[in-house]
């Protein structure tokens, strides 16, 4: 009688590795996607578009800032607009009952933009002494390194006893310009083939024509 044959022992499955979470898309991906776009239906090189996009996208941010910044202070709307638009926590009360649809969602976007423009007013004000705040010096680093690390409702009340003058034409000035937002993207979009024509490529002609002539 032959011997049995011996039963190989079963191969454990492979362990599951689970697969690495996606990449998260960078919130500038869309924008990515319509200059490769454009620039392959203007025949503009790709970094000069990129490049003419973000400058001309700065300088419809910094434009709008200073136009809405004056013109708050000359008609002293600063103070209203922003107590307007203030959270119910800068202005004191609940929700507001009755809020829904488009009414409410305005609000809502109206009161994110008045805590960011609360930060970056006091973030520009602390580094160049305006909008009512005292310049940061060297000597105070510390100080302000610690109340950069303050609870936000502390930090709120410090920036909310400053809601007035400049400090609110500035905020105003800020809301607004993220309230362009959707406009200084296609500005910015439409006029970047130009601008790389006009201003980009010949400044990089320049830049590069001396060491062309070294070769």
């Amino acid at each position: 009688m032959p011997p049995p044959v011996p039963i190989p022992p079963s191969t454990p499955p492979p362990p599951h590795h689970a697969q690495p979470p996606s990449p998260r898309p960078s919130r500038f991906a869309p924008y990515t996607q319509a200059l490769t776009t454009l620039s392959q239906r203007t025949r503009t090189p790709l970094p000069s578009l990129v490049l003419s996009f973000a400058v001309l996208h700065e300088l419809t941010a910094l434009l709008p800032i200073a136009g809405f910044f004056f013109g708050a202070r000359a008609l002293g709307i600063g103070d209203s607009v922003v107590n307007a638009l203030a959270s119910p926590s800068q202005a004191g009360g609940g929700n507001e009952v009755g809020e829904e649809g488009v009414g409410a969602w305005v609000r809502e976007k109206g009161r994110t933009w008045v805590d960011e423009g609360e930060k970056w007013a006091e973030r520009v004000g602390r580094r160049y002494g305006v909008f009512g705040f005292e310049k940061r010096t060297q000597g105070r680093a510390a100080d302000v390194e610690s109340s950069n690390h303050s609870t936000g409702e502390a930090r709120r009340d410090m920036v909310s006893t400053r809601l007035a003058g400049d400090a609110a034409n500035a905020i105003v000035a800020y809301a607004l310009t993220k309230a362009l937002l959707p406009v200084r993207v296609g500005v910015s979009l439409y006029f970047s083939p130009a601008f790389s024509r006009r201003v980009v490529e010949p400044v990089r002609q320049l830049v590069i024509r001396p060491f062309r002539r070294r070769v």
